[in-house]
């Protein structure tokens, strides 16, 4: 465990799976921070005084003051998690000592959500919602191999005592996920397929932690949207257009 001992994190953040894994974690380990929500609309994330922070122009991405007094950037969620728990998580609240075998299990999901999950499942949501043509081929791609994925957690969860992906309790892999299987529904995939991992997703819901961290840096609205068809096209909509957007932008480049 780390030396540094007195938090001093501003998280940078919009409301997306990936954003929302950070102020989650956040909210489990009891720590204070700042928020500086990013606005896609006003094309912050590409900013100057933020590609200082993150040279991938993303989110999410946290600053905080090191042990040597200086301040540390850090982006990727999966790194930014870890650097929590190893920093800020002496009670292995969302984590597990170091050399054990539930440390490496965690490792194991961490980076399977982050090289699996999200990226199979972020193609689904854009040739989905989002891409100005229809492409089966593209659609389907990327939702096979999303449903593929939550079918391997779904049979992991099946045969886990706690409810949760590793040990018996709540780590920074079940945190990486949850964002992503929660907003099942946006990437056509339907999570009453895979009972098990429906189960877990409502199990962590169902925590202080979850449910207060999940609102930053605005109401997580997910659920609600995909019930209300007026809401859903608008948020699809207004999604469509940044990401066309955005690929216009960077073709400029």
């Amino acid at each position: 465990m780390a030396a540094n001992k007195t938090p001093d994190i501003t998280l940078y953040t919009a409301q997306t799976p990936n954003g929302i894994k950070i102020s989650i974690a956040l909210e489990e380990l009891g720590l204070p921070y700042k928020v500086q929500k990013i606005e896609f609309s006003k094309n912050q994330q590409k900013e100057p005084w933020f590609l200082e922070i993150n040279p991938n122009g993303r989110i999410p991405a946290i600053t905080d003051t090191f042990t040597d007094g200086k301040q540390i950037n850090l982006f990727e969620s999966g790194g930014i998690l870890q650097y929590l728990v190893e920093n800020y998580d002496p009670e292995h609240k969302l984590s597990y000592p170091r050399g054990t075998r539930e440390y490496y299990e965690v490792n194991n999901f961490l980076f399977f959500q982050n090289s699996g999950v999200g990226p199979m499942q972020g193609q689904a949501n854009h040739f989905y919602r989002y891409a100005p043509e229809h492409i089966e081929y593209g659609i389907n791609r990327y939702q096979n191999e999303t449903r593929r994925l939550y079918g391997v957690l779904d049979k992991h969860l099946a045969n886990s005592k706690s409810g949760f992906l590793v040990g018996d309790h709540i780590s920074i892999a079940d945190v990486s996920h949850w964002g992503w299987v929660a907003a099942a529904g946006w990437a056509g995939v339907d999570i009453d397929e895979f009972p098990h991992l429906k189960a877990w997703e409502e199990k962590l819901a169902a925590r202080p932690g979850v449910e207060k961290g999940r609102h930053v840096p605005e109401r997580h609205t997910i659920k609600d949207d995909l019930k209300n068809k007026e809401e859903l096209e608008k948020k699809r909509k207004e999604g469509a257009a940044w990401v066309q957007q955005t690929m216009a932008d960077n073709a400029k480049k």
